[in-house]
């Protein structure tokens, strides 16, 4: 069995997300406003946000940006990153304005305790296990003492590579279903604290989840 490397999956993300950065986008513009559970995941993010005193905060693989300009919209000072430059463009373009920047989860340069919260929706579904506790480590430094952090998730036990995607391009990301456990854990093991957990579509084949978390002092 071949071994992938860091540069390997990064760059099969990359370059899949150019690819399917339009589809992409069409295929999720309404999505917050199609579904309730969403909105409510996000409006509680906000009032965390808020009540941690406010100031920045990131939105980690922002896609083509529609999660953070629902955050501005709702009153949190919200800007976007991605890995992949195809996705940042069409977040500059259907959200002009906000402030969007190209970068990877794995070396966010941002500086220590720079952000008053971070939300990481479904972004994190393409990294190895064993890439994760350097996430969210990058996680923990760049946000503040007591900030929020919340991840989406697909729920399960197995890994399968994604070869097609929106609008039937070709793409080649490994896609990482997980526990709430072990992901609780991995954030628990990086110094936070887990404050709620939400398991949506439960009768779906691939629920999802939801984790509402805080950094410890």
């Amino acid at each position: 069995m071949s071994v992938v490397t860091s540069d390997d999956w990064l760059a099969d993300t990359r370059i899949s997300y150019d690819t399917v950065a339009v589809d992409y986008a069409d295929r999720q513009r309404d999505a917050i406003a199609g579904d309730p559970y969403l909105r409510a995941a996000l409006a509680v993010f906000a009032d965390r946000v808020r009540a941690a005193g406010g100031g920045p905060v990131a939105d980690v693989g922002c896609g083509p940006g529609h999660v953070t300009a629902h955050l501005r919209g709702i009153g949190v000072d919200a800007f976007g990153i991605d890995l992949s430059p195809g996705m940042i463009d069409v977040a500059r373009r259907d959200h002009p304005g906000l402030r969007f920047q190209v970068g990877s989860m794995t070396h966010l340069h941002l500086g220590d305790a720079s952000v008053a919260g971070l939300l990481a929706w479904w972004s994190s579904i393409h990294v190895p296990d064993d890439e994760v506790p350097i996430v969210f480590a990058h996680f923990h430094r760049i946000l503040r003492p007591g900030g929020p952090l919340q991840l989406g998730f697909h729920v399960g036990d197995t890994s399968r590579l994604k070869t097609e995607g929106y609008g039937g391009h070709p793409m080649a990301v490994h896609v990482h279903r997980r526990r709430p456990d072990k992901v609780a854990s991995w954030l628990r093991d990086a110094g936070f604290e887990i404050e709620a957990q939400w398991l949506c579509d439960p009768d779906e084949p691939v629920p999802q989840a939801l984790l509402f978390a805080r950094r410890l002092p």
